[in-house]
């Protein structure tokens, strides 16, 4: 039987006891109570110690894919060595709650949709004020985003949240995918049908 993935989410929100999106380059739902936390800085991203000392504002349900869930911090500096550990990894881009609150949902559905799969799927989040940082790199344009790294290089992203099948599916079919180059500016993308929310667009549904 397929969870109820609202109710999932409103089982793990603090505060509260889901259009298709694969994007490659070709060859108000919810509330979440936002908590001021130290994040541990990312290997190879130490930096100063006034770097160290503003702890970005997280989310409770992202800290929790990390406590709970053997999620990895990474930043824009950390993120190519963790992704080159090997076999296929997942990076979640959650964005800040209050304006994309999909991304809450997304990251209580996380772990179930990692114990869903076949494939081995390790698990990474990043500090909310480093996320444009890693999206510009990767060519990410909408939040919330799955982004699927192989072997260090990039495989695929799948945008916004979905019910239950689909989201499966979509998984399923990004981890199916040759690595190739990541999105960029001037590079399109090959839109394959409808489903999620972009800075630009908060509303636009896309699957690429």
């Amino acid at each position: 039987m397929s969870p109820d993935l609202s109710a999932v989410a409103r089982r793990h929100d603090p505060t509260q006891n889901p259009d298709l999106g694969i994007d490659q380059a070709p060859a108000d739902s919810g509330s979440s109570t936002l908590i001021s936390l130290p994040v541990q800085a990312p290997g190879g991203a130490t930096g100063s110690a006034g770097a160290a000392s503003a702890a970005p504002r997280q989310s409770a349900l992202v800290t929790r894919l990390a406590e709970q869930f053997n999620a990895r911090w990474v930043d824009e500096h950390s993120i190519a060595a963790w992704a080159t550990e090997g076999g296929d990894r997942v990076l979640l881009l959650a964005g800040d709650a209050v304006r994309f609150p999909e991304g809450q949902d997304v990251a209580a559905v996380l772990p179930e949709l990692q114990r869903s799969l076949a494939t081995p799927l390790a698990i990474a989040v990043a500090p909310l004020d480093r996320e444009d940082a890693i999206a510009r790199r990767y060519g990410v344009q909408r939040w919330p985003s799955l982004l699927f790294l192989r072997d260090g290089a990039y495989v695929a992203t799948v945008s916004g949240m979905h019910d239950w099948l689909p989201f499966v599916e979509l998984v399923q079919r990004a981890l199916e995918r040759p690595v190739s180059r990541a999105p960029g500016i001037g590079i399109p993308l090959v839109s394959v049908a409808a489903g999620a929310s972009s800075p630009s667009s908060p509303s636009s549904p896309s699957c690429h």
